[in-house]
Parts: C-alpha cells; structure tokens; sequence
C-alpha cells in the first residue's frame, strides 16, 4: 500500500492538505471571487463617476460583467486549484472542476470548506485510479466526478451548516463582546496569515464577516505593516512592499529560528482588534475571504470600503487608515526598537532570504 501511494504521489499529511491545499484553495478564491469583487467594485464605483459619459458608462457595466463571471467560477477555481497542489494528473485536475461547482454550490455560506474537503478526497481517489485501466479517459473523470459530486450532495450541506454555525456564533460572540473577542479573532487571524496556512481560505470557510471581520482585518494588517516596518532596517523597501502588500508569511523562516521575533506583530494585533471592534466599529462588508487578506492587493480596505456606499463619514476613514496601516506600523517600531534595545531582536534576525 505504501509503495502504491507513494507512486500515485498521494501523501495522506497535514501538509499535503492543511497547508498545501489550503494555500492552493485561497489562490484559487483569489483569482475568482477576490479578483472578481475587486474589478465589480472598481466599475461600480467609476460607473457612479461618469454617468454623463456614455463609453466610459459602458466600459464601467462591462467591468462589472466581468467581475461577475470571475466571481461565478470561485468553486470549479478552488478545487482545481487544489488538484494543482496535490500534484494531480490533467484528467483529475480538469475534472476537479464540476466537483468545485458541486461543493460550493451545495454548501451555501460554508462552500469554501466543503470545496477544500471534498476536493481532496475526490482528488485522491482520481489519483488512484489514474491510468490504471485502458480506458483512462473514461474511468479518471467518472471517478472524480462521481465520488465528488456525492460528497457534495451528501455531506456538503451540512459542512456548509456547521461552518456557517462557528461563523455565526464568531460573528455573534464578537458582538456581545467586541474588547475580548476582538483581541481573540485579531490575533488568530492574523497569526494564521503569517502561517504557512491560509488566513483567507479561514475567514471564507467560516463566513466571517461583520465586526468579527473587522478584527480579521486588523489582524492580518497588524502582521503585514508590523512585520514590513520591523524588518525594514534588514529589507529596506523592497521587505517593506513585499511584506506590506504582499505577505508576511515571508518571515517564516525567520520565525521557525527564532519564534519571540513575531512578538511585536502579535502585541500590535491584540491591541489594533478591539480598537478596530469598540471604537471604530469597523465591519468587513465585502466577501468573507477579504477578512483574511489584510493589506495583500489592498483587498482587506476594498472590502471593508465595499459596503459603505459613499456613505462614510470622516470618522470611517479614519479608523480604517489608522487601524490598517497607522497604528500596526507605529507599534511595531515602538516594540521593535524596545526588542532591539533589550537584545531580544538583532540585527539580521528578520533578514528575508534572497
């Protein structure tokens, strides 16, 4: 058996599918639903702009065409992401997307869990069956499509209820208690991201949103500009732009050597979350993975930005800019010259490799 996994490149671990796969999914969601509801809103809000100017009117309905389809296809994106990640063969990847569209589809609020879940095993199974007969055309695709689309339809809705349900009670939980609560979602959020795991695919699996996403959001941007601005003296500008709007999980390295140098970004998220809760009140109102992107593309603000509808006030934009850039930027200098000055963190110790 081993010999026979290990030739179907089918490697039943926490990293093959906690990290890898979920990774994979996030990109997936990415260029579908994320890249998606950025180009609906940026034609949108344009459209708004220039209702006087008839071409560029149309040019504005188009984009939000177009973000519509790209938002359409998040499931088939994931799935077939995930196959990608699991190495598996064209047959198994193509296939992999009518059980993306089962599993979303089917599991409602919860369909980015149900996708990640399902498409795996669906995936493996297409593996084990890949070219081991001579109609392989016909016996890979039937394979996955089948053992997806039956998972989908027996157990996706109720991975969608129960996903939705921790969501809720999350969402619910952070209303009642926005100080804890925030603290809690801030820096778990934010400390995924920084994981070789996916804080995105997390916050879509789980619906979050609302104040709950608010925290999210924070917590992510706490890590990214904390870790951009703690490492600049190593990076210069291309760590900070890198980390700042790109990820901070580029620390990683760094982190599995010396664990106390993500001390300052995490102090940062504890502290920006129940502002971000109690007294900004910020809520992310875009689509839940936005909650988990930060600063990456922007995408955190865009969402949160989404659901005002020109209606924000002074107050708003104020919170969001202190909230995802100000603050995690000031706190991280702060605690890093006291880390640095105490000898906790020296110079190298957050030096991204080449």
């Amino acid at each position: 058996m081993k010999a026979f996994l290990k030739r179907k490149k089918i490697n039943i671990s926490w990293k093959s599918y906690g990290i890898d796969a979920m990774s994979a999914m996030a990109q997936g969601l990415f260029a579908s639903l994320l890249i998606g509801t950025i180009i609906k809103t940026l034609g949108e809000q344009a459209g708004k702009a220039v209702v006087d100017i008839d071409w560029l009117k149309q040019l504005c309905d188009w984009f939000v065409r177009i973000g519509v389809f790209a938002q359409s296809v998040a499931g088939p994106a994931m799935a077939v992401s995930i196959a990608v990640a699991l190495q598996a063969p064209p047959l198994v990847i193509f296939s992999a997307a009518a059980v993306g569209y089962a599993a979303n589809n089917e599991g409602g609020a919860g369909g980015p869990l149900a996708v990640l879940l399902i498409a795996i095993i669906a995936v493996e199974f297409g593996k084990a069956v890949s070219k081991e007969t001579k109609i392989d055309i016909l016996v890979t695709p039937f394979v996955t499509v089948v053992i997806g689309g039956l998972l989908s339809i027996w157990t996706a809705p109720h991975i969608g209820w129960a996903a939705s349900k921790v969501g809720d009670l999350t969402m619910w939980a952070t209303e009642q208690q926005p100080f804890i609560m925030g603290i809690v979602v801030s820096v778990i959020i934010g400390m995924a991201l920084t994981l070789p795991i996916s804080s995105a695919a997390i916050c879509a699996a789980l619906g979050l949103v609302g104040l709950a996403g608010g925290a999210a959001v924070a917590g992510c941007c706490a890590q990214m500009v904390g870790f951009a601005v703690l490492s600049y003296k190593e990076n210069k500008v291309g760590g900070l732009v890198s980390q700042g709007i790109g990820t901070s999980m580029l620390q990683m390295g760094n982190i599995a050597k010396k664990p106390i140098i993500w001390l300052p970004p995490i102090i940062a998220s504890a502290i920006t979350g129940p502002i971000a809760t109690c007294l900004f009140k910020l809520e992310m109102n875009g689509p839940a993975i936005s909650s988990g992107m930060g600063t990456c593309g922007f995408v955190g603000q865009i969402g949160v930005i989404t659901g005002w509808a020109g209606n924000a006030g002074w107050f708003d934009w104020l919170g969001l800019i202190l909230i995802s850039f100000v603050l995690p930027a000031v706190l991280c200098i702060v605690l890093g010259s006291i880390f640095r000055k105490a000898g906790i963190i020296k110079d190298g110790d957050l030096k991204l490799a080449e």
